[in-house]
């Protein structure tokens, strides 16, 4: 029997009062699960859905158009389909947050406390490749797990910071037209997802959790265009985080107003609980001005990247490899090149962004754009990501194996294949199922892997 902190307990209790009994028993029952197809490489309507419903007894999510539970034992996770970025794990209720942001293609988006990412490439699938998505993470560690999910998924249009939230509203006042914070809270809903924290809850925490929230918040609303949405969303259940901070928060906005809320819970809903509020900017905000920046590309600054030509350069060695080796790839139409090293990324740029090689002077980037790969003495070398963000359709020389075989299974440990009878010397796309794993090159009779070390399996993912 699980065992609550009893005042915990008890302030479940007096803010639930007779449905109190329902939510407790909750806690003695399976917890659900759940997956979010990515619609940039998938949607339930490609043949291989069919088989990926019948392996994961899938079941839709009724408040996400993309989300399905699943049966544990079926352990998706480990499957290629999850390598290859087909679907993320998301707990079910989590769900509810990016859906009602509603973000759409073409805008300029914040997801401001983002790590590990389940929002963010929610959000990246409903923004379908187009626009700007910056996502944030205070913690270097844990931002570093949020731009693996990035380019795991396949967003081509996305930018990684690491920056307090302080930092970023100095930076870009009123520069989003949608913003996503999903505050660090004390975690009431991830009790029967991770017992251990129950042990670190206590009153004293909950108000520690809600003064930061509330110390978060306004420099939200700062970088939020006078018209836009901002969706403050929380996996806690008490009303000092929630109802209580977002009153604390409209009386000092004026300007803001509360359209919608929305509470999960899990006696009500397949899921663990939810907490997530629509707040809407009046058009009729004053507007901030936005710093002056200097013109794109022309910092000097080694955190902004280096000066335009370098990167020039660098591109037109990228654009000479995808001519031969991903000669159907096309970057997102708006961007620039960013060179830090020897790392070549593509900045997507879109009409009004506040993001350029200057304006990002300073700040801790652990993805500053699309990852095309490095140059090394003259030659180009394409990056995971790159072959994450596109189909094997656009590859010259795609290899592809089914996700349950052993080659899928030897690739994603490390291991080099033999070439099929042939192949091009060059680089390739592995792919499984038809959707990529990542690259090979060609050369002495075998498909040489290069996949990244950190992503390489010690077992077969398909038995596990």
């Amino acid at each position: 029997m699980v065992q609550l902190p009893a005042a915990y307990a008890e302030r479940i209790r007096q803010q639930l009062g007779g449905e109190a009994d329902a939510f407790l028993a909750s806690y003695e029952k399976p917890r659900a699960y759940g997956l979010r197809l990515n619609p940039l490489k998938i949607e339930a309507e490609a043949p291989l859905f069919a088989a990926m419903r019948e392996r994961f007894s899938l079941e839709p999510v009724p408040w996400c158009e993309h989300g399905y539970f699943y049966e544990e034992a079926t352990r998706p996770g480990r499957h290629p389909w999850h390598a290859a970025g087909l679907y993320y794990i998301q707990e079910p209720s989590a769900m509810i947050a990016a859906e009602l942001l509603d973000p759409r293609p073409g805008e300029i988006v914040l997801d401001l406390a983002a790590a590990p990412g389940g929002k963010t490439t929610q959000i990246a699938g409903r923004m379908a490749g187009r626009g700007l998505l910056v996502a944030n993470e205070i913690h270097a560690g844990r931002a570093k797990i949020l731009a693996e999910n990035v380019e795991r998924m396949g967003i081509p249009n996305a930018v990684v910071a690491n920056a307090a939230p302080d930092e970023l509203s100095a930076r870009w006042p009123e520069a989003f037209d949608r913003i996503m914070l999903d505050a660090p809270c004390s975690g009431e809903g991830m009790f029967r997802k991770d017992p251990d924290a129950m042990g670190e809850w206590s009153p004293e925490a909950v108000e520690t959790c809600a003064a930061r929230q509330r110390s978060i918040l306004p420099d939200a609303a700062r970088m939020l265009k006078p018209g836009g949405r901002l969706v403050y969303s929380t996996c806690t259940f008490n009303r000092e985080e929630n109802e209580e901070t977002i009153a604390w928060f409209l009386s000092r906005h004026p300007e803001y107003t509360l359209i919608r809320e929305e509470r999960m819970w899990p006696h009500r809903n397949e899921g663990e609980g939810h907490y997530a509020a629509v707040l809407e900017k009046s058009a009729d905000a004053s507007a901030v001005p936005a710093p002056a920046s200097p013109p794109r590309g022309r910092s000097k600054s080694r955190d902004a990247g280096r000066p335009a030509s370098p990167a020039v350069a660098a591109a037109r060695l990228f654009r000479e490899f995808a001519a031969d080796a991903l000669p159907g790839f096309e970057l997102p139409a708006e961007g620039e090149p960013l060179l830090f090293g020897d790392a070549l990324y593509w900045l997507p740029s879109p009409e009004g962004s506040p993001l350029s090689a200057s304006s990002m002077k300073g700040l801790k980037l652990p993805r500053p754009g699309l990852h095309l790969g490095d140059v090394r003495k003259g030659r180009f070398e394409p990056g995971h990501a790159l072959a994450m963000a596109a189909k094997a359709s656009a590859a010259a020389n795609a290899c592809d194996y089914p996700a349950d075989g052993p080659e899928t299974a030897a690739y994603l440990r490390g291991e080099s294949l033999p070439a099929r009878e042939g192949s091009p010397k060059g680089w390739g796309l592995f792919t499984a199922d038809g959707y990529p794993l990542g690259w090979f090159k060609t050369s002495d009779g075998q498909h040489k892997n290069r996949l990244p070390k950190g992503l390489r399996l010690f077992s077969d993912p398909s038995r596990a």
